[in-house]
């Protein structure tokens, strides 16, 4: 949660949080409060792919120097790009290629965590600080915590993930508000009916294949099958990052169970993959400890603002990580909430967070479906089958988001947005 201005707050210290902590630190009249529920800042999970994008805006942070120490992947190759075989049949082939616009830049989770963390204001974070409720007494917005403590903030901005408790209170009063039930459907997140078997294998603990080296060491690679896909890519200099996917149609939107994240055997993991081609298979039997997660994402939600309390990263938008946009998207968010607000003064608080929400909900909320909707085509579940020709296009089609407009226009989109709400 983020806490902003005469004191801004925000909730959680992931990515989404910490980012936009930073950013707004680089405003004078504004001051961050991060209120992070762990003893920590912490990630969870490990590989983060970035691309062209999203390192402007890291650029315009001015944070790529420190980010370029933490990746042994440049941020201008233009040849890296994922590459996608057919794998569930002894005799696997190469069926598309998607190159991505500037390369795709890889990160171990923590290393990219630690950058924002290294760059936090002194005082900022506090930690131990899970939020239970907020409420607004006039002008400011009072915070309760589950350990007893309180404060108060003059705008609100929940970082807290897939789980919010702010988007849970903001939508559960305004169903009650407005007369919208159908708003409460949206509250809770859904099980897509996918599983997903995570783990990492040390590289030298990957032999070659048939004499050559196996190519998830040069490119990022999509190994796809029917109701099933692989993605493996490399991770700082000495890691290959392995997730593999598991999807039952039929249970998408029912109960997955309390704990959507556990431990597994690999003899499970195999289970689902018997057949698979050996270049497959050799990525799932040589990673040692597997984790099983229950892939939930949210149902596009049609307003990210409600009375100085705003929704940034997954609390907005948590979203199925079949496109690896969930990490770029909440920066992005924060990019743009930092621009607006480090124009506004606090009586024009309302219009910095609508335009804010004009300019990043339709965008957010698209790249969420398009998640989606790539799990299918991974798996060819989608209206394209298992049309070669015309799948591989429409994959590719489902990074369009990366390069139909830059972070500066996007920016100066805001501003003209507030701009114009303030002449109204």
């Amino acid at each position: 949660m983020v806490g902003v201005r005469d004191s801004w707050s925000a909730s959680g210290g992931g990515i989404s949080g910490l980012c936009l902590a930073v950013a707004l630190s680089q405003h004078a009249n504004i001051k961050v409060d991060v209120y992070e529920s762990a003893g920590r800042f912490q990630e969870i999970g490990a590989g983060v792919m970035i691309w062209a994008r999203t390192w402007r805006i890291l650029e315009l942070l001015g944070l790529a120097s420190q980010f370029a120490k933490a990746t042994d992947t440049p941020p201008d190759d233009p040849s890296v790009g994922y590459g996608y075989r057919r794998s569930d049949r002894p005799e696997g082939f190469d069926w598309n290629f998607v190159p991505m616009p500037y390369g795709c830049i890889r990160f171990h989770r923590a290393h990219f965590l630690d950058v924002f963390v290294d760059n936090l204001p002194e005082g900022a974070a506090h930690f131990g600080k899970r939020l239970e409720s907020y409420g607004r007494d006039g002008g400011e917005i009072s915070l309760t915590f589950a350990d007893g403590t309180s404060a108060v903030c003059d705008l609100l901005v929940g970082c807290d993930g897939i789980k919010s408790v702010v988007r849970r209170q903001m939508l559960r009063a305004k169903a009650e508000e407005q007369g919208r039930p159908e708003l409460l459907a949206l509250v809770e997140p859904k099980w897509t009916g996918t599983i997903a078997y995570r783990g990492l294998i040390p590289i030298p603990e990957l032999p070659t294949v048939d004499g050559i080296r196996h190519r998830t060491l040069d490119s990022p690679m999509m190994y796809c099958g029917q109701n099933k896909h692989i993605v493996a890519y490399s991770i700082s200099g000495h890691t290959v990052n392995v997730v593999a996917y598991a999807s039952e149609l039929e249970k998408e939107n029912t109960d997955y169970g309390a704990e959507w994240v556990s431990d597994c055997t690999k003899d499970e993991m195999l289970q689902h993959f018997a057949g698979w081609e050996p270049e497959a298979l050799l990525l799932l039997e040589r990673v040692d400890k597997p984790t099983k997660w229950g892939i939930h994402h949210l149902h596009a939600l049609p307003f990210f603002v409600a009375d100085r309390v705003v929704l940034l990263g997954d609390a907005a938008h948590s979203m199925s990580p079949h496109l690896g946009a969930g990490a770029t998207q909440a920066i992005e968010d924060a990019f743009i909430l930092a621009n607006v607000l480090g124009i506004a003064t606090l009586n024009a608080l309302d219009a910095a967070l609508e335009a804010y929400q004009q300019t990043r909900l339709p965008g957010a909320n698209h790249v969420l479906n398009s998640s989606y909707e790539s799990g299918k085509m991974f798996e060819f579940n989608s209206s394209f089958g298992e049309d070669y020709s015309t799948l591989g296009p429409a994959i590719a089609r489902q990074w369009a988001f990366l390069t139909e407009s830059t972070p500066e226009e996007e920016a100066e989109k805001v501003v003209e947005i507030f701009q114009s709400l303030q002449r109204v």
